[in-house]
C-alpha cells in the first residue's frame, strides 16, 4: 500500500514539475516577446503613436516664427559619424559673428520641428545649426539613441564648425531628448569652443524616463521588462539605459559650463521634477525657469515673450549679445 502511494505521489509530482516548467517556459517566452515589442516601440525607427505630429496650427503664437523662419537662407550640411550620413541646416547669420547654435530636436522629431527655435536663435545674432538626429529626419541610421548616441554626433557637428572657424563660440540647445543630448554631452571632453547649455524638459536618465513612461502609458512595472529592454539595447544599440552615459544627472556632475534649465509645471511626459535633480546634479553657473502651466515640449508656445527674455538674459549674462 505505501509502495502504491509513493508510485502517485511521485508520478503527480512530475506532472506538477512538468505543468511548472510548461508555465514557466510560456511566462518566459511571452517576457521576451513582450521586451522586444517595446524595444522596437522604444528604439527603432519608425511612427510613433503615441506621437503627435500635427502641424503647427495659424493659432499658434509659434505659426509666425516658423512662416519667417522658412524663408531664411539655408543650405543642406552633411557630416559622417559612425558609419552614418547625417544631414543638417545651416542658417548664416544676418552679420558677421563667430558665434553659433546647436539646435537638437526631440524623439522622434526633426529639424523642422525646431524652426521657431531656430528663428529664436537667428534673431540674436547667432548662426544656426539645426541636425536631424540619426534615425531621424533625413539622417541616417535605424536605432534610436536617446542622446546616448546623439552626444557623440553632437560633438562630431561640433568639430565641423570648428575645422572651418576655429574661433566659433558655441551654445548648445536641447528640447526634450534634444535637452538630454545637451546635458550627456557634458560627460565627454567638449571643445573648449563650447560656451554655454540651454536645455528645455529633459529627462535625468534614459532608466527614469521609460521607467516612468512603462507605468503611464502600459500601467507595467519596471522589473522584469526594463531590465530585459535595457539588455537589447546594449546588444543592439551598444548602451543600457541604467549606465552613468545614460544620466544627465551624473554627466552633469563634471560639468562647470553655464546651464539654464526650463520646463513646464503641467509636464506629464518629463515629470516636472526632473528638472530639479539636473539642476541640482550640475556644478557650473546654473539658472532654473519653471513655466507656469506648459505641457512638455510647450513653454515656448506657452510663453513666447518670456522664452525670448530668459534666453537673452541668460546668454547676455555669459558674455552674449542681448539684441532683442
Amino acid at each position: 500500500m505505501a509502495f502504491m502511494l509513493k508510485r502517485v505521489y511521485n508520478k503527480g509530482m512530475k506532472k506538477l514539475l512538468k505543468l511548472s516548467l510548461s508555465t514557466l517556459s510560456t511566462l518566459c517566452l511571452a517576457s521576451v516577446s513582450a521586451s522586444f515589442y517595446f524595444f522596437h516601440v522604444a528604439q527603432v525607427r519608425g511612427k510613433k503613436a503615441f506621437i503627435d505630429e500635427a502641424e503647427t496650427p495659424k493659432s499658434s503664437p509659434l505659426y509666425q516664427d516658423e512662416q519667417d523662419f522658412l524663408k531664411l537662407d539655408k543650405k543642406t550640411l552633411t557630416i559622417e559619424n559612425d558609419g552614418l550620413t547625417l544631414k543638417a541646416w545651416y542658417v548664416p547669420a544676418e552679420t558677421k559673428t563667430n558665434k553659433t547654435a546647436i539646435i537638437v530636436h526631440g524623439f522622434n522629431g526633426c529639424k523642422e520641428e525646431m524652426m521657431a527655435y531656430g528663428m529664436l536663435f537667428h534673431r540674436l545674432g547667432y548662426h544656426v545649426l539645426m541636425p536631424d538626429n540619426r534615425a531621424h529626419g533625413i539622417s541616417d541610421g535605424s536605432l534610436i539613441g536617446y542622446g546616448v548616441t546623439d552626444k557623440r554626433d553632437l560633438i562630431a557637428w561640433t568639430n565641423m564648425l570648428i575645422s572651418t572657424n576655429a574661433e566659433s563660440e558655441i551654445i548648445y540647445f536641447g528640447l526634450s531628448m534634444g535637452a538630454a543630448t545637451v546635458m550627456l554631452s557634458t560627460r565627454e571632453h567638449l571643445p573648449k569652443n563650447v560656451k554655454s547649455i540651454i536645455e528645455d524638459c529633459g529627462y535625468t536618465s534614459v532608466w527614469d524616463e521609460l521607467s516612468y513612461q512603462a507605468k503611464q502609458m502600459y500601467g507595467l512595472p519596471k522589473f522584469p521588462l526594463l531590465y530585459e529592454v535595457s539588455a537589447i539595447s546594449k546588444l543592439r544599440a551598444g548602451f543600457s539605459y541604467d549606465e552613468n552615459g545614460a544620466s544627465a544627472v551624473k554627466s552633469l556632475e563634471n560639468n562647470k559650463l553655464p546651464v539654464l534649465f526650463i520646463h513646464g509645471t503641467a509636464d506629464d511626459f518629463v515629470p516636472t521634477e526632473m528638472v530639479n535633480q539636473n539642476f541640482a546634479a550640475t556644478k557650473g553657473p546654473r539658472e532654473l525657469w519653471l513655466v507656469k502651466g506648459a505641457k512638455h515640449a510647450k513653454s515656448l508656445e506657452t510663453d513666447r515673450n518670456g522664452y525670448y527674455a530668459k534666453v537673452a538674459d541668460f546668454l547676455a549674462k555669459y558674455g552674449y549679445p542681448n539684441r532683442l
